[in-house]
């Protein structure tokens, strides 16, 4: 059942649009890692784009902009979802589409079977109010950095140097709740607020 107290929503701002997304959060100490990983690495494509760390999360899914008063619609939606708690491993990294002409640098998020029926439970809660399915299959994974479109090959130095390298680990952690996020363009980057908790049990 979800967790309505700490999460804030306005009934008096029903006719604003909200940018939503549904997601798994991350605890500090693989933060840590995928923080000092980055702050490692980053020079090797200082022209890329690259995310703050403290921003990251497992996607289960992008709903996208909808009317404030359809929150509500979508909580309700989630809330019978059932799943037990399960590992997820963040380890390695990689490029896409291809390492010589990268768009995004990634680091792997691996939950076995149970992190992509969750987010296909998920899928299926919120394409019965009208919220389109995604077509491509899930795939997890955290992007770390964004080539600007002006240059594809700034990512041609990290990949030599990290193909010497051993794929990194960055922890494992037990997934045991979920997170209806509110994401909010901001001066200094995007704000995520949480809306609801939906716990795994």
């Amino acid at each position: 059942m979800g967790d309505h107290a700490g999460f804030g929503h306005d009934p008096a701002k029903a006719d604003v649009n909200v940018r939503l997304f549904i997601a798994l959060d991350i605890p500090a100490e693989i933060r840590e890692h995928l923080k000092r990983y980055v702050d490692r690495v980053r020079q090797l494509a200082p022209d890329a784009r690259w995310a703050r760390v403290e921003s990251l999360h497992v996607t289960l899914k992008f709903v996208g902009e909808v009317k404030d008063a359809k929150v509500a619609e979508i909580k309700t939606a989630l809330t019978p979802i059932k799943a037990k708690p399960f590992p997820v491993e963040f380890k390695a990294t990689g490029f896409f589409p291809a390492p010589k002409s990268a768009r995004v640098f990634w680091a792997g998020v691996n939950g076995g079977d149970a992190l992509p029926q969750l987010a296909s439970a998920i899928e299926a809660a919120v394409e019965k109010l009208g919220i389109a399915r995604e077509k491509r299959a899930y795939h997890a994974h955290l992007t770390l950095a964004r080539a600007p479109e002006d240059n594809r090959h700034c990512f041609r130095l990290l990949h030599e140097r990290l193909g010497a390298e051993e794929l990194p680990r960055f922890g494992t952690m037990t997934a045991q709740e979920f997170f209806l996020y509110q994401s909010q363009i901001m001066r200094d980057g995007a704000r995520y607020t949480k809306l609801e908790r939906f716990p795994l049990q």
